[in-house]
């Protein structure tokens, strides 16, 4: 069966679902807006918007700290989000739940938290060519600490990891790998169950950068068995400026805070600072109380649709992008890789990414164009740029459509 017919039984449910996202219901430039940068950040639902705004005007206190009703039922309501993140992921406690601002921050505190105890001279850290710069910059500043050498897993033309290397570069040396679960570039999925459990054979822990798996497809941690899992709320249609890193009971105990003062202590005397109980210790300061709240929401609104029902969906959807695009005289996908999630890379003969994106802005479609924080896998192809349509929940096939017809205003602009 085609793409196309696969995915008309499913069409009737995804514009039910479109119709609770409000944004997309304006015109941009006089077109229906089309909107394909998902990776970049998904739309939110009114069950989203509501409840931020229902904190703001009935629930807004500082956290664990106030013992009045007001700060009380702030708490409860940003505790209660701890647990919705626990179970979404199937964590074995809201112990293993630290709530960061995002992926980058999550990243960043195994890097400095973990590697302050964990990593020294010679050490290395392994990570894949197709990584966010959010998963790799981090590491380059550890290993200038602490003198550890980061190693790259290859990748093939197709844009899959090269498995065979991989299983040459683990070795006594190795003390993590960090690999994401899908890339924001070229929309690879990643075996990271089976490289997980190959790194695990060498007592290597794994950190995954999950940004780009949690919208699209249903996490278990304890299944996949990884140390530590990063994402985002404003990628799976929660709010900005919120995240999650879920890390094993018995990594939290053992490493650091990163950052120290309010909230992540019990004691503090001049002479010495005790440290609160995880996850707090690793929570410092105010922190995002709406946003977490409102992430809480985002995890209520997936699972009540059932992400297994979402990628379902999507993976028809995906499949009918591919199919209708490769039509499209002039295009070449940047990788073909052997299972594809979220997003979709290609360039178009003789233009330019940007200019590309920029008049299919004028027809109402927004993509996004550049290196999408992923330079070296822009360098690993030869080019210095790439359009990324990406999808969520809430796209359909007019959406694509819109996005085939504005190829072809750009070709027909560019013939001029």
């Amino acid at each position: 069966m085609s793409a196309v017919a696969d995915i008309t039984s499913l069409e009737a449910q995804a514009r039910r679902w479109r119709d609770d996202f409000p944004l997309l219901e304006q015109k941009v430039h006089g077109h229906d807006l089309a909107y394909l940068d998902s990776a970049a950040t998904t739309q939110k639902p009114e069950s989203v918007i509501s409840v931020l705004g229902k904190y703001y005007r009935e629930e807004n206190a500082n956290i664990h700290r106030g013992v009045y009703a007001l700060s009380q039922k702030a708490t409860h309501a940003y505790e209660q989000s701890r647990k919705k993140v626990a179970d979404f992921i199937g964590a074995k406690s809201f112990k293993e739940v630290v709530f960061v601002r995002g992926t980058t921050e999550a990243i960043n505190l195994v890097a400095q938290s973990f590697g302050r105890v964990f990593l020294k001279e010679g050490d290395e850290i392994l990570v894949s060519a197709m990584e966010h710069h959010s998963n790799i910059v981090p590491w380059q500043l550890v290993t200038e600490q602490t003198g550890a050498v980061l190693r790259v897993i290859p990748m093939t033309e197709n844009g899959d990891l090269d498995q065979d290397a991989y299983a040459k570069l683990l070795s006594a040396k190795t003390k993590l790998v960090a690999l994401c679960h899908v890339s924001n570039a070229i929309g690879t999925v990643n075996p990271i169950k089976d490289m997980i459990a190959q790194a695990h054979a060498f007592d290597v822990p794994v950190l995954i950068d999950g940004a780009q798996g949690v919208p699209h497809t249903k996490i278990d941690v304890q299944d996949l068995d990884c140390d530590f899992y990063a994402f985002s709320g404003h990628k799976m249609y929660g709010p900005t400026g919120v995240g999650v890193l879920y890390a094993k009971e018995e990594y939290l105990e053992r490493m650091s805070p990163y950052q120290g003062g309010g909230d992540m202590i019990l004691s503090v005397t001049f002479e010495k600072t005790t440290y609160n109980e995880i996850p707090y210790k690793f929570e410092a300061g105010t922190p995002n109380i709406s946003g977490v709240i409102g992430l809480g929401a985002a995890i209520d609104y997936v699972s009540q649709i059932g992400m297994d029902r979402i990628a379902s969906y999507e993976a028809s959807l995906m499949g009918l992008a591919v199919e209708k695009l490769r039509d499209v005289d002039g295009l070449r996908f940047i990788g073909e890789p052997k299972q594809r999630a979220g997003a979709l890379s290609f360039i178009l003969e003789g233009i330019h990414p940007h200019d590309l994106g920029t008049i299919l802005d004028m027809e109402g479609v927004a993509i996004r164009t550049g290196h999408h924080c992923a330079q070296p896998v822009m360098t690993f192809f030869a080019i210095p740029a790439s359009a990324r349509a990406s999808f969520g929940l809430y796209n359909n096939e007019a959406d694509i459509d819109a996005l085939v017809s504005g190829l072809a205003k750009a070709k027909e602009v560019f013939k001029r």
